[in-house]
């Protein structure tokens, strides 16, 4: 069983890579759901995934909210689970103009939405990102408990056939809303 990156070599040819992000792998898988409560039930059922967190995202949490560029509103519902080293993340848009809502108007309900991947320095990351021409679509940031905390959406589409977001992890995150399928112990 693999129980951290696959690539973490310094030497490794990644590190050479116009996006060097994918060196310490997939960190997170997402989809967008209109009911996340049912898709959390059933996902449980067929999978005994879980404990699931919830967290509700939206201008009382986040400092930074942009669309674009522009100073925007919006929230969501996310629930987060780990299946091994990855983290499933299920989306249910509340209200606003956001990456998922346009997911979901353009391919409907369900289906892979994004990939994430942590990085360590999103001013950095961004950077690299400009440089490359790639446009940010939706950007956060101050979710966690102390004001830190930062995702940013990738128009990568036409690159890669999918949406990519880079993550800043905080040092301290909120309690979730709700636990659903606590592990057993």
């Amino acid at each position: 069983m693999i129980s951290g990156p696959i690539y973490t070599r310094a030497d490794t040819i990644l590190d050479k890579a116009i996006f060097p992000f994918f060196k310490n792998g997939v960190t997170q898988l997402a989809w967008v759901v209109e009911d996340i409560d049912k898709t959390i039930e059933n996902f449980h059922h067929f999978t005994n995934i879980g404990s699931w967190h919830f967290y509700e995202y939206g201008p009382e949490i986040l400092s930074l909210m942009r669309r674009h560029g522009k100073d925007t509103d919006f929230r969501w519902l996310c629930a987060v689970a780990n299946a091994g080293p990855l983290r499933l993340e299920v989306i249910q848009p509340e209200y606003g103009d956001t990456v998922y809502k346009d997911f979901a108007d353009k391919c409907g309900y369900g289906g892979i939405q994004h990939i994430g991947i942590a990085v360590e320095n999103m001013e950095e990351s961004l950077d690299i990102v400009r440089k490359a021409g790639i446009n940010i679509v939706m950007e956060g940031a101050g979710y966690g408990l102390d004001g830190d905390g930062y995702f940013a959406y990738l128009e990568t589409e036409p690159v890669f056939g999918i949406m990519l977001e880079l993550m800043c992890r905080p040092k301290r995150r909120r309690e979730p809303l709700k636990v659903l399928f606590p592990d057993e112990v």
